[in-house]
């Protein structure tokens, strides 16, 4: 049947509330000799005042369905707030003469960014800060409150000191759309300096010497696409233009190396990338490529001085799956290669970052994310080793080129998020601050487990769970289950801290987490068994990981709900349409699920970077076909019934257009679906900004799917 066809009358919700009815305008897509018939379309309107009313009507409705959970929602944000240390500090980082950290306070949406001076210049250990204690030599550089106000909408996109500290550079989105203008203060005087650059994309950065700002600006379709070199106390208009790249598969960004040696400029598609380098003190010279680019072959670099030489220590997956570490000299980096880590399949290397003396390797094995110190001497790697059998761990807050301690952050589904500092030469890990969660919260009180489900094909997907002991253990006897789900842009989703997610716990759900193909977890070779014309698996290792909760007594499927967002939200459509006997309800946030549409059309934002990770439906016959078979939207079916759904977007969504959600709800609802859509007039792809709203947003959803569980009462 096309979209347009004759369809059942949509059952009638309860208490008599009847959903919006939107009017039907059909537009017909041709490709491929394949005609059909769209009745919504139309949504794609934005500026039509037809489509706001819709959008304002589906949010009346949703409102209506749910004033039942009102109460709900309440105790459920109080329970988050209550959990939550409202007035907090950040761990200090050290940046040249500075201690910098971000203050929270009771009762305010937004992070307040602060410093301190050091104690001395050899200075290492971070003060440790008290919110009831005055911090000697503190100044306030940023309030986000203050830059908010009158605002519905903030995001920071870019924030900066310079390396002398008297300037602070920072980008601000006050709609949601995700273009920042670039503001520069001085931290001297508190004087805010004339220079203002409008439409930049995140990311923008000072040079060393504090003379110039490095950022980048996106084409129409959303794409950073060129590099410019703002020299301050100039007027805009005259910026230099670094580095443009006219190929529309590819992103563009820039940065300083750690050492401040060079400015990297990195180019990327989903399977091709490419670096230039400036002198950092020669920006206005001529950049040169690290490694020309070849079409599927990734790296990124970082420099280095070993033996008193300029080196660059590349990671890449040339003739290497799961990635390779080689080290070159930086003055002809396609000279000869020096292999530090060689390829080893199923173990992925994800990153390297160099220090003066050593470095940091990132890798992946056996479904977790690991650390290692990279000995520049012997090549060696010593994998830094920690308790629990879930966890997940990285680097962050290093800025400083010679330091005696790394900052890791570290958490699991159990352990609230937690700071390290490692003694990099005894080994020694010196606790810094854990996340406080107040109300008595107790690690030992929940258990984390995996469990293995075997695909159609005999693959083995990994499901993470999380749950309640007083409750029993997990697969003891059937319990509410919300198992959430990505897969895709080989990202993994790793065990980790939710203050939300407790007030799940506490009344008996089971949360889990489905691993499947098109995520990172277990290699590249699990993201490439479910990208272009393997997505399919993606999609079915879902339905698979909660066959597998069913079959092994873990839950049933009146007490299954699922959960997923934006290419996860592709997911959840593809799973309700195949298999919607398995699931009592479905929760997608901000979901791609008219894919093919989007897909087929390149002028819209991102899509023709996207053709690496889905394919190109508009010049392949095949592509188009495949991707017609699984496109939430084109697939909505007449002959079953469907789970209870929540669609949750944005309206200034760049990344998932809002029209998507909102023609497969309509869609829907025409084959008696009881489904609702939730759209924040004034938000983009990350929702709502302010912490206060974050929560309630999520109160909301988590209310819905309490009551899809038949726990909202617990």
């Amino acid at each position: 049947m096309t979209l347009s066809d004759p369809v059942p009358a949509p059952s009638a919700p309860a208490a008599g509330i009847r959903p919006p009815v939107a009017d039907s305008r059909i537009t017909v897509r041709s490709h491929h000799g394949d005609d059909v018939e769209d009745r919504y379309e139309w949504f794609r309107e934005k500026e039509d005042a037809a489509v706001i009313a819709h959008l304002e009507a589906e949010n009346a409705y949703t409102q209506q369905r749910t004033a039942h959970l009102e109460g709900l929602r309440e105790r459920i944000f109080g329970e988050i707030k209550g959990r939550t240390l409202e007035t907090d500090l950040s761990v200090p980082t050290r940046r040249g003469e500075w201690w910098y950290y971000g203050r929270t306070v009771e009762g305010k949406q937004y992070g307040i960014q602060c410093r301190a001076p050091l104690a001395s210049p050899d200075d290492w250990t971070p003060p440790e800060l008290s919110p009831d204690v005055e911090v000697p030599g503190e100044q306030i550089l940023l309030d986000g409150n203050v830059e908010a106000d009158g605002h519905e909408f903030f995001s920071l996109g870019s924030f900066e000191v310079s390396n002398d500290g008297a300037l602070m550079l920072f980008g601000v989105d006050v709609a949601g759309d995700e273009r920042y203008t670039v503001r520069v203060r001085n931290l001297v005087t508190g004087e805010q300096l004339p220079d203002e650059i409008p439409d930049t994309f995140a990311g923008a950065t000072f040079s060393p010497d504090g003379r110039f700002i490095v950022y980048t600006t996106v084409d129409d379709a959303w794409r950073p696409d060129t590099v410019w070199l703002h020299e301050l106390g100039t007027a805009v208009e005259d910026d230099a233009k670094l580095f443009h790249e006219p190929d529309e598969k590819f992103w563009v960004g820039a940065g300083f190396t750690r050492s401040d040696r060079f400015l990297v400029i990195g180019l990327g598609s989903s399977i091709t990338s490419e670096e230039w380098l400036l002198d950092a003190d020669d920006l206005r010279g001529e950049p040169r490529v690290v490694w020309p680019r070849t079409e599927g072959v990734e790296y990124d670099s970082e420099h280095a001085v070993v033996d008193g030489e300029d080196v660059l220590f590349i990671l890449h997956n040339d003739d290497a799956l799961d990635f390779e570490l080689v080290r070159v000299a930086a003055s002809d980096p396609t000279g000869e290669r020096s292999v530090v880590i060689p390829h080893r399949p199923g173990e992925r290397l994800l990153g390297v970052s160099t220090f003066r003396d050593w470095g940091v390797v990132g890798y992946r094995r056996g479904g977790l994310a690991r650390l290692g110190m990279l000995d520049y001497a012997t090549s060696e790697v010593s994998e830094i080793a920690f308790d629990e059998p879930l966890y997940s761990v990285g680097t962050g807050g290093n800025p400083e080129w010679a330091p005696p301690l790394l900052r890791l952050g570290y958490g699991s589904f159990v352990t609230p998020g937690t700071v390290y500092d490692l003694d990099v030469a005894t080994g020694e890990l010196h606790l810094r601050k854990r996340q406080p969660v107040l109300g008595g919260y107790e690690p030992d009180d929940y258990a984390q487990a995996r469990v293995w489900a075997t695909a159609q094909d005999g693959t083995q997907i990994p499901i993470s769970l999380v749950y309640k002991r007083s409750f029993g253990d997990a697969g003891a006897a059937p319990r509410p289950v919300h198992l959430y789900g990505y897969g895709s842009y080989e990202h993994s989703i790793e065990p980790g801290f939710s203050v939300p997610r407790l007030s799940e716990l506490d009344r008996g759900v089971v949360f889990a987490v489905a691993h499947v193909r098109g995520g990172g977890e277990m290699g590249r070779q699990w993201y490439e068994d479910g990208k272009l014309l393997n997505k399919r698996n993606t999609f079915t290792d879902f339905v698979d990981s909660a066959l597998h909760l069913i079959d092994h007594g873990y839950t049933t499927p009146s007490q299954l709900v699922a959960e997923g967002g934006s290419a996860g939200g592709l997911l959840m459509g593809a799973v309700a349409n195949l298999a919607p006997e398995l699931f009592a309800g479905v929760l997608a946030d901000v979901p791609f699920v008219d894919a093919l549409t989007t897909i087929l059309d390149p002028s819209l934002p991102l899509t023709v970077i996207e053709w690496d990770e889905w394919g190109d439906p508009l010049h392949n016959a095949d592509v188009y076909s495949y991707m017609k078979s699984y496109s939430p939207y084109e697939n909505v079916r007449t002959d079953v019934a469907y789970p209870r759904i929540l669609a949750v977007t944005s309206l200034n969504d760049t990344r998932v257009l809002y029209v998507e959600p909102a023609k497969w709800v309509a869609r829907l609802r025409e084959v008696g679906a009881d489904a609702l859509l939730k759209c924040e007039m004034v938000a983009g792809h990350g929702g709502v900004s302010g912490r206060y709203n974050a929560w309630r947003e999520r109160a909301f959803e988590l209310a819905w799917l309490l009551d899809v569980l038949g726990v909202a009462d617990a």
